[in-house]
């Protein structure tokens, strides 16, 4: 027997006790951290699939695009799926395809199978950034306080973990073989976990807003806040996709050092993060957002002026802070439009800011082959520069 909870604390409709809350918040951390070691291994690993496959720029693009078309197609039924499931079921599923795709990454006999399992992969970790965020917002609504960038802080963590022990284990020379599966069968078991920890049901929405809906296309607000991510998306996309490579072929550093780069960038991520909660009690979120993503196009713009590789990850430091608020701040916009459930609504922006993730690869792919990698990455100048300049049609949070 499951329990309705209100969807504001000034209801008086029983709801989970403090120490349930307690222990969801702790497994919603596990769950976000989780999704970070995945991206914070494959990060690293982006040069070992290039190498393994003998790819240029353009067909790696291709890899990455495959991945990210599965993450935008699967966002269109993410709502639905959650609602049918559960934010627990959809989390557990999803886990255990995330965990298989990455363990057979570097497995595939040929391009031509590799493609469909990248589309696999990045379904499978959409509709589980869908389902963790939901339970997340659903945390924020039932706890009466912000943690919503802290949850994001340990997605930053995990990511920044991965990407350290993947470097290290480089280092002791284990085979990214090795390395990915065991990555996959660890994430795997700690969602598993987890996820008994989760919530059995998210809170009912009050009598006035309706019904909720399990899809939402996005208009109005909700395009506007999928537009902002879908800058934001882009930005942190090339960082996570790219950087690593940057570093090793541009600039000349060791594959393990290099990794380096994407651990200074996801470890400052993940500390502004836990600021996070902070700063937006204390500053308009448009302001923050103003900000934050003035700094990373400026910290960008110096990596790749300078060319030196200490000062790219100094860069890189200062990139993964600035980026930090931006997708927390508005996945929670989101749910506050009325009209639709939790999960369709951040499904809904998503659709769009994951399109940035389906757009980046190709581009960034097309501009290496036709320029430089270096001229490639001011991409991440540009799409900060427009989220700074446009962050005040973000609709806020009532103070």
């Amino acid at each position: 027997m499951t329990t309705t909870f209100p969807a504001s604390l000034g209801q008086t409709a029983p709801g989970p006790s403090p120490s349930r809350l307690s222990r969801a918040r702790r497994s919603t951390r596990v769950l976000f951290a989780a999704l970070g070691l995945v991206g914070g291994a494959w990060g690293v690993h982006i040069p070992s699939v290039k190498m393994h496959y003998g790819l240029d720029e353009a067909m790696l693009s291709l890899v990455l695009l495959s991945a990210a078309a599965g993450a935008v197609v699967s966002l269109f039924t993410a709502g639905r799926i959650v609602a049918w499931l559960g934010a627990r079921g959809a989390a557990r599923a999803c886990a255990l395809v995330m965990g298989l795709m990455l363990a057979l990454v570097l497995h595939w006999p040929s391009l031509a199978l590799l493609l469909p399992a990248m589309l696999v992969f990045g379904a499978a970790m959409s509709l589980y950034d869908v389902a963790i965020n939901a339970e997340g917002s659903a945390l924020e609504v039932l706890g009466g306080r912000a943690i919503l960038s802290g949850l994001h802080g340990m997605f930053s963590l995990g990511a920044m973990g991965g990407a350290a022990l993947a470097a290290g284990l480089l280092r002791l020379q284990v085979t990214p073989e090795h390395q990915l599966a065991g990555f996959g069968l660890l994430m795997a078991l700690a969602v598993l976990a987890a996820a008994r920890g989760m919530l059995d049901t998210h809170p009912a929405p009050e009598p006035h807003e309706g019904p909720q809906a399990q899809f939402a296309w996005p208009r109005g607000q909700l395009l506007v806040i999928g537009l902002l991510i879908f800058a934001g998306m882009s930005a942190e996309g090339v960082m996570y996709d790219w950087c690593v490579l940057y570093l090793k072929q541009e600039l000349g550093m060791p594959q393990a050092q290099a990794g380096l780069g994407y651990a200074a960038f996801a470890g400052a991520m993940a500390l502004a993060r836990f600021a996070g909660d902070r700063l937006r009690a204390r500053y308009p979120e448009d302001q923050l957002l103003a900000f934050s993503a003035g700094l990373s196009a400026f910290a960008m713009a110096v990596v790749l002026i300078s060319g030196d590789p200490w000062v790219s990850l100094i860069g890189y430091a200062l990139v993964g802070a600035g980026l930090a608020p931006v997708v927390p701040i508005l996945y929670n916009a989101a749910t506050r439009v009325p009209g639709t459930s939790r999960a369709a609504a951040i499904a809904s922006v998503s659709s769009i800011g994951y399109s940035g993730f389906l757009i980046g690869p190709p581009l960034i792919g097309a501009i290496a082959h036709a320029l430089t990698l270096t001229a490639a990455m001011g991409v991440v100048v540009v799409a900060a520069s427009l989220l700074s300049i446009f962050s005040h049609r973000v609709p806020m949070a009532k103070r």
